[in-house]
């Protein structure tokens, strides 16, 4: 392995442009994205890879559709399935990749299914819609599932909703296979949580707000009935910048070494890097600085961690980062690469 990266991008191929997933060599060096391929997709919104990295998942209009990753970095199809629900717009797997979890943005559902172990996904396990109303405004108004997960202690559920501005947390038993819902975080009105990560300790969780513009740090603790989740930090996703109407948070990742988190932030269009303590969980701001495009819907970070790319989605372009994390500087590499609505993105490691 000496550290030559393959890029799979996901796009909307409604328009003829694109044909869902282009897989693109990356030359670190030269900060350029080289395409290998494409891969037909039906609308390709959002890209995951399996923990083990030997599996892709991509969203489509049929459902879900699963690819090996061969150790070159090319792709082939295993199989489609169906989520018996509207198209979703994000995809998760737990830990031990036995299943994958879609979250339903257009009907408020969070669908989980079986992975087989090839990599392929089985039947439905569980689904649940969520109820309710929001607030009086335009997209707050009823249920809009935008992220959920499985906890690290295999446990529960936690699924946002930033239609009703909460997130939910269901029990989640193997035995039995069904979703119960315990509890919930009932976040601020109109604040519209949009996804949420855990660090591989499974002792934190940071939640993103894509309306209120801030970031929530969470200390998590298992329970037998209930986890123990205690909120112990706010910080603003573009830093010391002033919020503007415009600005709304939609992208979050953290860095594989997770002593780095980023947060692309749309209108705004910035991408802002914070500092992690990985004792106390807490988050410092470093830097918030622009993306050279219009809507970084999401952010992908190489496994060095030097590297980040950001896909903005109203530009139609990929842009390519070295970041300096002692100085607080994002410095772009290369030129922008053109791509047709790029939703999603996932990096990998491969051999020669």
């Amino acid at each position: 392995m000496k550290g030559r990266y393959m890029a799979y991008v996901g796009s909307y191929s409604y328009n003829g442009k694109a044909k869902g997933i282009t897989v693109y060599d990356v030359n670190v060096e030269k900060g350029s994205f080289i395409p290998r391929c494409e891969v037909e997709v039906d609308n390709s919104s959002y890209l995951v890879a399996s923990n083990n990295g030997k599996t892709l998942y991509s969203i489509a209009d049929e459902g879900v559709v699963s690819f090996q990753i061969h150790e070159n970095g090319s792709i082939t199809k295993l199989n489609s399935a169906s989520i018996k629900g509207m198209r979703g717009c994000h995809l998760s797997t737990d830990a031990e990749d036995k299943y994958l979890f879609v979250s339903g943005y257009h009907d408020g559902k969070c669908t989980v299914l079986h992975l087989n172990e090839d990599g392929s996904v089985g039947e439905i396990v569980t689904g649940v819609f969520h109820k309710g109303l929001g607030s009086v405004a335009e997209r707050n108004f009823r249920p809009h599932i935008s992220c959920s997960r499985r906890t690290p202690d295999g446990k529960f559920i936690l699924v946002a909703d930033l239609g009703i501005d909460q997130v939910k947390i269901y029990r989640f038993d193997e035995k039995e296979e069904q979703m119960v819902l315990m509890d919930a975080i009932r976040c601020d009105l109109e604040s519209a949580p949009r996804c949420f990560r855990f660090s591989s300790d499974g002792r934190f969780f940071y939640l993103l707000y894509e309306l209120k513009n801030v970031i929530d740090v969470f200390t998590y603790e298992t329970g037998d009935r209930l986890p123990k989740i205690e909120k112990i930090q706010t910080i603003k996703t573009t830093g010391k910048a002033p919020l503007t109407q415009l600005t709304a948070a939609c992208s979050m990742r953290l860095s594989n070494d997770e002593t780095h988190m980023f947060c692309g932030n749309a209108g705004d269009n910035t991408v802002t890097v914070y500092d992690r303590d990985s004792k106390t969980g807490l988050l410092t701001f470093s830097c918030c600085l622009p993306i050279s495009g219009s809507y970084p819907k999401d952010i992908c970070v190489f496994p060095d961690d030097r590297h980040i790319a950001s896909l903005n989605h109203e530009t139609g372009s990929i842009t390519f980062f070295t970041v300096d994390y002692e100085k607080g500087l994002l410095i772009m590499n290369g030129k922008e690469l053109k791509v047709n609505e790029p939703n999603s993105c996932v990096i990998v490691k491969v051999s020669d």
